[in-house]
């Protein structure tokens, strides 16, 4: 029979055992998921549709280093994807819903990065009579009251909220007064504009996808220049106090990189054709 001294040798021998055991859990490294060098940034289809992040992240990756993947959705379905966590960065274009989506705590801040403008396009035939003009509201109004044929995107995005906000502005409820003349497809400007093209209707665009668009048939730009088609974009960290995995410094770096002199800059020199597509304007009051 073991001794008490033994027992308690055996003991003390155990105890040490144990704190050595536990001090190798304790001080084995953590996985820094900070050092992962990719984020994903949930934006509109008109930023990669008109070749936009083809020009940039090659930029900022050489910069950084950091690699950016895309996700290219229409800004509803992009603030959305920012809400469940699924996306780090956020890049979009219509200014109330991002807004929103920063006072419901989903995001950090938003940044203004660029605008461009949004173009009513049509058919050269111009079968309700307004290409020229630059009064928008007025051409909705005509275009309902002929009945001419009509794309919507109908997905929630940045161009598809605007175009609302113009039914609404031309005092026309287009959920109800809608007729076989206006199709919803529910899909990204690209589809939208051949969607156009191929039945010869109209279709709110942004400029910089219509300027990269290579199927355009017979479209032409109908209708331009009101200021009530102005095209804001922001930039938005997603909140890591209701994600925990979002990859805040890679994440803050890119849009830091965005509104940077060197950002801005090529952002401005992003051009089709000697056209330049976005300008950029970080430091713009109010935008």
């Amino acid at each position: 029979m073991p001794t008490r001294q033994t027992i308690l040798c055996l003991v003390a021998a155990a105890s040490l055992s144990l704190d050595v055991l536990t001090l190798g859990v304790t001080s084995a490294p953590a996985q820094d998921t900070s050092q992962d060098k990719s984020i994903v940034v949930a934006s509109t289809t008109s930023t990669q549709d008109s070749g936009l992040f083809g020009h940039l992240l090659p930029l900022f990756k050489a910069k950084t280093g950091i690699d950016v993947r895309v996700v290219a959705q229409g800004t509803g379905q992009a603030l959305d994807t920012g809400r469940r966590g699924d996306a780090d960065v956020l890049f979009v274009h219509a200014k109330a819903q991002e807004q929103k989506f920063i006072a419901e705590g989903a995001g950090v801040k938003r940044y203004p990065v660029m605008y461009n403008d949004f173009v009513l396009i049509g058919p050269k035939s111009d079968p309700a009579g307004i290409n020229g003009t630059t009064d928008v509201v007025e051409a909705f109004k005509i275009i309902k009251s002929k009945a001419a044929p009509f794309i919507s995107r109908g997905d929630r995005s940045g161009t598809h909220i605007a175009e609302l906000d113009l039914w609404k502005t031309a005092d026309i409820d287009i959920g109800k007064e809608k007729g076989p003349w206006y199709k919803d497809i529910g899909q990204g400007m690209g589809a939208a504009l051949n969607t156009a093209s191929a039945s010869n209707a109209y279709v709110l665009a942004d400029r910089g996808t219509w300027l990269a668009f290579k199927n355009r048939g017979d479209l032409v730009i109908a209708v331009e220049g009101d200021r009530r088609l102005f095209n804001q974009y922001g930039v938005m960290l997603v909140n890591p106090q209701k994600h925990p995995h979002v990859k805040t410094e890679p994440g803050q770096a890119f849009i830091d990189w965005l509104v940077s002199v060197d950002g801005q800059k090529a952002i401005a020199d992003y051009k089709i054709a000697g056209q330049q597509l976005f300008f950029p304007n970080a430091n713009a009051p109010g935008a």
